[in-house]
């Protein structure tokens, strides 16, 4: 994946600022009904990112954690309500919402949780049903 080395990051008001490094491990759209609600649209776009290439730059005492599953713990701005980030534990990453990180070209390779989807996408990424079975998924494809 081809883009520089940091890009820069923030909440929506600002108080919050994050750095990422390096090439994130993955970039897709995730269709769960978690994210759609999360994100307040049909899809939510990810960059999955070790957690050593995730740094909190400034307003590290801002954020706020959610966790509805043991799968994401969702990191939100206290101020703003800006969301930042989510951790995963299950898979040892950190989602970089890609809209915090405007300078990242985001290229996304998949579709993950697309059997709950609400907006079908024609786009030629592979569309698992859930995840894919390296990510503990069934790896199950769905069209």
């Amino acid at each position: 994946m081809e883009n520089s080395d940091s890009h820069a990051g923030r909440c929506f008001c600002g108080a919050v600022e994050i750095e990422v490094q390096g090439a994130p491990e993955a970039m897709g759209y995730c269709h769960c009904e978690s994210c759609r609600s999360w994100s307040g649209g049909p899809v939510n776009a990810f960059s999955l990112w070790k957690p050593g290439a995730v740094t909190v730059k400034r307003g590290a005492g801002e954020i706020r954690m959610f966790a509805k599953t043991a799968m994401s713990e969702r990191q939100f701005c206290a101020k703003c309500g800006g969301h930042i980030m989510a951790n995963h534990p299950p898979l040892g990453l950190v989602d970089v919402f890609a809209a915090t990180i405007p300078t990242l070209n985001f290229q996304p390779g998949v579709h993950v949780n697309y059997q709950e989807t609400v907006l079908r996408m024609d786009d030629g990424l592979p569309k698992f049903k859930d995840f894919p079975a390296e990510f503990g998924g069934s790896g199950e494809m769905v069209g």
